[in-house]
């Protein structure tokens, strides 16, 4: 078993993310496309994406979370990232999973996020 290095991105990072591939940005900036409904952030700002993996055959997989359990669009917003993902030039199939571990914390946002909700 090998030690993994420093994260790439995010945190808590639940599996290192294919940030050196060249459809990482693309897919990130689709990912924030997509809204919480009760949070006037993207959800890629609001960290709710923990992971983005792309093979080298250009399949997405994406790890996310929800800001609570009860959150009244868990059973959409998977599909909202998949919809907005799915059309990438170069990307051939997407797969959304949703995790619970570890939970969504606001010190998961990143900083334009926190300025944008007056938390900075």
């Amino acid at each position: 078993m090998t030690e993994q290095s420093e994260p790439l991105e995010g945190a808590p990072l639940i599996a290192p993310s294919s940030t050196d591939h060249p459809l990482y940005d693309k897919v990130a900036e689709a990912c924030r496309t997509v809204y919480d409904p009760e949070i006037p952030v993207n959800i890629f700002d609001l960290g709710l994406i923990y992971t983005i993996d792309i093979t080298d055959e250009n399949d997405v997989r994406i790890i996310m979370t929800l800001t609570a359990p009860g959150c009244p669009v868990a059973g959409d917003m998977p599909g909202w990232i998949a919809d907005a993902v799915e059309p990438l030039d170069g990307v051939k199939t997407v797969d959304v999973q949703l995790t619970w571990e570890p939970p969504w914390g606001m010190d998961m946002m990143s900083d334009e996020a926190r300025l944008e909700l007056g938390f900075m």
